[in-house]
């Protein structure tokens, strides 16, 4: 034994032993030790042992086995020897074990597959193309984080079934010679020798565990996780990649055919709150296991993985965001521990403090989970009992005695418990998990009662105590539901989370206005049965009561809102997020963080989806605020019209990307918004009057940018599983349906100042259109001469009496095309409407925009009735009245859409003094031509 003192060696009975066994190892390691430990020189040392341990360059497996596991106490020495100098960090452990993994994984795979190959032949597939065996490493190893004296959980996997090519032996099926090669990679890896091991080899994660094959191909794989894969094997697929090489053409078919096989099982595209309640029961599971062991065990009953606050709590406190959002969100599909905690915290779930102390814990936790293990290079996370093992292990930890080891330990394990209870605590009360009392009339109405005919004036009556004024229609949709086959053929949990969330809402309603009752509990059926199927969603109302109570107030404030979220489910998780629903609108940051989602998207179908899923979710989110009463109509126009900006302009961002003609990094071409966008009054369900714009010297740019307006359109109007993103009106083009596509600005020019052919120009209501037109998104360069153009064709010098006539007579031909054959006041169309306001102004902006600059202004119709009378052609008083009659008529319309109206008609005297004013203004300003 050498002199060189090292601090393993003082430690680890292990490190004691093994230094005995070879005397120059203390002296090596103790230089080794003074760098840290790199994969590089990992396989620089197997090289050297490598060629040490065989004859004559040749490394049968006998001295394979040698090699590896001289190399692996190498490893194991230095990184422990660095690790207790403090030179170490958990992340240089956890590497360079997963390292040594990885290395001696990839080393025994080579030689022993050689070698069966000198008997059996290459393995090959039905097209005859090299096969190789594919090695998942799961858990700790596929997440870099295997611990100093870990096991390592494998799945083997191949492409596909075929056979040998043939050598000294007979063929074997591909089947047969992986299953042969797994096996012996298994021996050379856990067998023990005089050597000791390398690593302990866990099987068990494989399809059907050790009752299935040792090997299976990517179509078995697949096959098993659309049948029979079950939520706590997602959790252990996250972590899961290729450990084994990767450079062949066969490991990277094989890579990129078991990632699209894995992902899809392991991500949904819809936020999946389902996973938190199986993680819970996978976590129970494990805890009584760990009791048991316990009770069995008292010594180890202190365990720092499994333990309350352990290292598993940090680990499924993590991962638990990546299983709900990392079907949407790409950017959750990683496999360390603490790098997912960074990417919740930068989304927002956690704050920035919760992930500091969380990560600070693991570290912790870690390190001690290695002091344990150093000791006698045992798979433990046990904290120890004798007194001296104590003493010795807080001494290295750097502690003055235990107790304040553990007073440091027990700090970190309380938050990390707090924690893990905030994200998985079962929030559903009652012994029976219905959340409302059994005996209340809600659990007595939503119960088996309900397919008993005798028991409907009781149930009547209990509908009756819950203030139904009128229980009948209500009792009818309550019977239909129970008795319906979408019902009964539910899966026993989603069943058990509807009874939930039924008997919750039913309690509840109580709160909501008495006239609203009966409507609210028959959209809350709605929802229920629109989402039964997607068990996640009813898991979100089952586990986050906050979200339930935000649904009745969606649902009781407003039809069209109602019919939104039911035909958007996925917009319930945005009930969630106070922050979201109260921070300010950042449309810069939303087209950026938008567009970095696009970018990492898998495919062009998941992007037409993703921005679906953004803009209902910023819909939702203005809807929110106005029905808490917090936004006048006039905001959420303008917030609805800058969302519908942000949208296309990323959205022509990316479909050229996409686009396969296109000829520049960036399209010359703009979209140009017109009517109620334009005009920056866009409601809830408005469509979209554009045309679009370009200017590209390029001899091809009309048919290139008339191909890409198209495939524009299909991005913006296809109907995907997300649903639809706009209606889109082109037929304000120039020259209508029987236009071209696009438009080049020249052309556009000259067809609105009315040169060249006369049939080929702008006609007055064209104009009027085009007053409440703007640049909306694409080339801003292109905008701003739109911008020119515009203001161009409104200041054209115009004949006063030929313009009025048109505008009446353009006035006329709209409220024929809008007959309203009932008592009721058609608030836009008919006579003393919103229409005759904007043809007014319209007026105006025509023919005083020449002489009045501050008409060229699309500031919308109130604040340019105040120009007007600013500009002298109407007085002050008459400004206020119309602008408020506007505003009144924008507000009841408003009103009525939300709550489902197609047609915004009210009863005439509510708003008479609003329609005789502005009756008697068209007659004042159009001398009666009207």
């Amino acid at each position: 034994m050498t002199d060189v003192i090292l601090r393993s060696s003082g430690y680890s009975n292990y490190a004691s032993r093994a230094y005995a066994a070879r005397p120059e190892l203390a002296s090596k390691v103790a230089q080794w030790a003074q760098t840290p430990v790199t994969r590089e020189w990992i396989e620089a040392r197997l090289d050297e042992l490598c060629a040490s341990c065989g004859e004559s360059g040749a490394l049968d497996e006998a001295a394979l086995k040698t090699a590896l596991r001289r190399l692996r106490t190498e490893v194991f020495c230095t990184v422990m020897e660095r690790d207790l100098s403090a030179a170490a960090d958990v992340a240089e452990v956890t590497g360079a074990m997963t390292d040594l993994a990885e290395v001696t994984i990839q080393r025994a795979l080579a030689v022993l597959s050689a070698d069966l190959e000198t008997l059996f032949g290459e393995p090959r597939g039905p097209d005859g193309e090299r096969l190789t065996l594919g090695v998942v490493g799961m858990g700790k190893l596929g997440g870099r984080e295997l611990n100093a004296s870990s096991d390592i959980d494998l799945i083997f996997v191949y492409e596909e079934d075929g056979e040998t090519a043939g050598g000294k032996r007979s063929p074997l099926t591909t089947q047969e010679f992986f299953t042969r090669l797994g096996r012996r990679l298994i021996g050379a890896l856990a067998e023990m020798t005089q050597d000791g091991y390398v690593f302990r080899v866990d099987m068990r994660l494989r399809p059907n565990g050790d009752s299935g094959p040792l090997v299976c191909s990517l179509g078995m794989l697949e096959e098993y996780f659309y049948v029979q894969g079950r939520e706590w094997e997602r959790y252990a697929w996250i972590k899961a990649r290729l450990v084994s090489e990767r450079e062949s053409d066969s490991a990277q078919r094989l890579a990129k055919q078991l990632d699209a096989i894995a992902t899809p099982f392991i991500y949904r595209r819809y936020l999946d709150y389902g996973v938190i309640a199986a993680i819970r029961s996978l976590h129970q599971q494990i805890r009584q296991e760990a009791r048991r062991r316990a009770s069995m065990r008292p010594d180890k009953a202190d365990d720092i993985k499994l333990g309350r606050g352990g290292i598993r709590e940090i680990e499924f406190s993590a991962q638990v965001f990546q299983l709900i959002r990392g079907g949407q969100a790409a950017d959750f599909r990683i496999r360390p521990t603490l790098a997912v905690l960074k990417r919740a915290a930068a989304h927002g779930l956690i704050s920035a403090a919760v992930c500091d102390a969380l990560t600070d814990a693991y570290r912790f936790l870690r390190t001690v989970e290695h002091r344990l293990q150093y000791r006698n290079d045992a798979q433990t996370h046990a904290m120890p009992v004798a007194d001296d093992e104590r003493a010795l292990l807080a001494s290295s930890l750097g502690f003055a005695d235990y107790a304040a080891l553990m007073t440091k330990l027990d700090a970190h394990r309380e938050f990390v418990e707090q924690q893990f209870d905030a994200i998985f605590a079962d929030k559903v009360s009652g012994e029976k998990g219905c959340g409302v009392a059994d005996d209340s009339a809600a659990s007595w109405i939503w119960s088996s009662a309900l397919a008993d005919d005798s028991a409907q004036d009781e149930l009547a009556a209990r509908l009756t105590e819950l203030g139904f004024a009128d229980p009948s229609p209500v009792l009818a949709r309550l019977t239909g539901v129970w008795n319906s086959s979408r019902y009964a053929g539910l899966p026993e949990r989603s069943r058990e989370r509807f009874d939930i969330v039924a008997q919750r809402a039913l309690e509840a309603v109580q709160s909501i206005d008495a006239a609203r009752r009966g409507d609210t509990i028959a959209r809350v059926f709605d929802l229920l049965e629109a989402t039964a199927k997607r068990g996640a969603y009813l898991a979100l109302l089952t586990e986050y009561p906050a979200a339930l109570d935000r649904v009745l107030s969606v649902l009781s404030g407003s039809r069209w809102a109602a019919g939104y979220l039911i035909r958007h489910p996925q917009l319930l998780d945005e009930l969630l997020d106070d922050e979201a629903i109260a921070s300010p609108f950042d449309w810069a940051e939303f087209k950026r963080s938008l567009l970095a989602r696009l970018v990492a998207a898998e495919d062009a179908e998941h992007q037409m989806d993703l921005l679906r899923h953004a803009h209902q979710a910023e819909v939702f989110r203005i809807l929110l605020i106005d029905l808490a009463g917090r936004l006048s109509v006039e905001r959420v126009s303008d917030l609805l019209s800058e969302l519908a900006d942000a949208v296309l302009d990323v959205t022509v961002q990316t479909v050229w990307q996409q686009f396969p003609k296109r000829h520049r990094e960036t399209p010359r071409f703009s979209v140009i918004a017109y009517g109620k966008l334009g005009g920056k009054e866009l409601g809830y369900a408005s469509d979209l009057d554009l045309i679009f714009l370009y200017e590209d010297p390029d001899d091809a740019a009309a048919d290139i940018y008339a191909m890409f307006a198209r495939r524009l359109i299909t991005w913006l109007t296809a109907a995907t599983g997300a649903g639809t993103l706009f209606d889109v009106d082109l037929r304000l083009r120039p020259n209508g349906e029987s236009g071209f596509l696009v438009t080049s600005l020249d052309s556009f020019r000259r067809y609105q100042m009315r040169e060249g052919d006369a049939a080929n120009t702008a006609w007055v209501w064209e104009h009027q259109a085009l007053s409440r037109a703007r640049y909306s998104a694409g080339d801003a360069e292109i905008g701003a001469q739109f911008e020119a153009i515009r203001a161009d064709v409104l200041v054209t010098e115009r004949d006063a009496a030929a313009l009025a006539r048109e505008i009446v007579a353009m006035r006329e031909r709209v409220r024929a095309g809008h007959p309203n054959r009932t008592e009721l006041f058609d608030l836009k169309h008919d006579r003393g409407g919103m229409v005759d306001i904007e043809f007014i102004v319209q007026y105006w902006v025509l023919l005083h925009a020449r002489t009045h600059r501050e008409f060229l202004r699309n500031a919308g119709n109130i604040t340019l009735l105040k120009l007007a009378a600013k500009s002298g052609l109407i007085s002050d008083d008459d400004a206020d009245v119309i602008g408020a009659a506007y505003r009144h008529y924008r507000k009841l319309q408003h009103t009525l859409r939300l709550d489902g109206m197609e047609k915004a008609r009210v009863d005439p005297d509510v708003v008479r003094g609003e329609r005789e004013a502005v009756t008697g203004l068209w007659r004042r300003v159009f001398a009666d031509g009207g």
